[in-house]
């Protein structure tokens, strides 16, 4: 699958969203597997932390909420990880972390994951950040509450009451996160190229539709902004469309006398 156009350009990054417990996590994996892409998630920072001699309790890494940790490493990340010319630093991290200059690190490695391309990114507020490129795709991935609370008491062994309270920290981290920093809602469609429910969709369906997405998105890159949308190659109704409407009674605001 190409995502290279004639005349027009390539798609650098896809974005993964999700609910927590809808298999988002996996399916970028498997995206990245299938693409030969790299993977950009919460075991990328992992395994820095454990290059840089973090004490791996502190390399617990969820996602993107665990600010301060995150913080102390993307800021040392594009400086102390061991090429084969140089050794393994043993770095001694702040207690603080400036929230402003977390946003600013975030944002970088963000960019740079897609700017080098080729990158699958899981999280880390990726979908905001790369908004105004067009050269990445942006997926949400989500599922009905209970089918997550399947996915997560069969992946984290846990009973279904642990999963759906584990759930509901996540999910209410996550938007809280988003509210605060972005002044965004994260479950907002219109964040999004392509949405996709696993309730029924098996994740490697879900691959698959990402990697149309992914090649159909490359093919609007030479085309102009005011060209894009749902009336692209459509012609004008031959007539004005009819307007049904439901009885009035269904659809009056106004209180009743």
């Amino acid at each position: 699958m190409s995502t290279i156009q004639p005349g027009g350009g390539e798609m650098k990054a896809i974005t993964i969203s999700r609910q927590y417990g809808s298999g988002g996590g996996e399916i970028g994996a498997r995206l990245a597997e299938r693409l030969n892409w790299h993977l950009i998630d919460h075991e990328l920072v992992a395994r820095v932390a454990r290059v840089l001699g973090i004490p791996e309790q502190q390399a617990e890494v969820q996602d993107e909420y665990a600010k301060g940790f995150i913080a102390r490493v993307v800021s040392l990340f594009g400086s102390t990880v061991p090429t084969a010319a140089s050794p393994v630093v043993q770095v001694a991290l702040p207690d603080q972390t400036d929230e402003n200059r977390y946003q600013e690190t975030l944002r970088h490695v963000v960019e740079t994951s897609a700017d080098s391309g080729r990158a699958v990114i899981v999280g880390r507020a990726s979908q905001i950040i790369l908004a105004r490129r067009r050269d990445v795709l942006h997926v949400f991935i989500e599922a009905p509450l209970q089918a997550r609370i399947a996915y997560v008491a069969l992946r984290e062994n846990r009973d279904a009451v642990g999963a759906q309270e584990r759930i509901q920290l996540k999910d209410g981290d996550r938007s809280r996160y988003f509210q605060t920093v972005y002044h965004q809602n994260p479950n907002d469609p219109l964040l999004y190229d392509l949405v996709i429910n696993t309730a029924v969709l098996s994740l490697d369906r879900a691959v698959d539709l990402i990697c149309l997405a992914l090649e159909d998105k490359a093919q609007t890159l030479s085309l102009p902004v005011e060209a894009l949308g749902p009336a692209r190659g459509l012609a004008r109704y031959r007539g004005q469309p009819a307007d049904i409407r439901p009885p009035a009674q269904l659809t009056d605001t106004q209180p009743s006398s």
